[in-house]
């Protein structure tokens, strides 16, 4: 039996509508991280003593950091979602970029931007 080398128009739909469904979530949360950190906080600590002020500025830098921080997590996992959805439209959907094997189904629906096999990634 040969082996086969790309999925058919109905598996690339299948894979097309599972990243077209996380896609949407992604960039829902990163919206929503973004508006985070744009937004101004409505706990004002003007009123309190310098040394509370300081503390709260501290710590709300902190948190805007780790908001930019998951922020561009989330942006870059729209990116590679989205190169996903570029190789589904150029037939090179699923195919190992070491190997050049087709990626196993199990591990695409789980991690659909995936470019590399498991064989692939434990060879690293």
């Amino acid at each position: 039996m040969e082996e086969k080398t790309r999925y058919s128009a109905e598996e690339l739909e299948e894979f097309r509508e599972i990243i077209n469904k996380k896609l949407e979530k992604a960039r829902r949360n990163y919206d929503l991280l973004t508006s985070t950190m744009d937004s101004v906080n409505g706990n004002d600590i003007t009123d309190t003593t310098p040394t509370y002020k300081n503390l709260g500025e501290s710590a709300m830098l902190l948190s805007r950091q780790e908001t930019a921080e998951q922020a561009a997590r989330q942006r870059k996992f729209i990116q590679n979602l989205e190169a996903a959805l570029v190789r589904i439209e150029n037939g090179t959907y699923g195919i190992c970029r070491e190997t050049g094997k087709l990626i196993p189904k199990e591990r695409l629906r789980a991690v659909p931007h995936a470019t590399l096999s498991i064989e692939a990634k434990e060879k690293r």
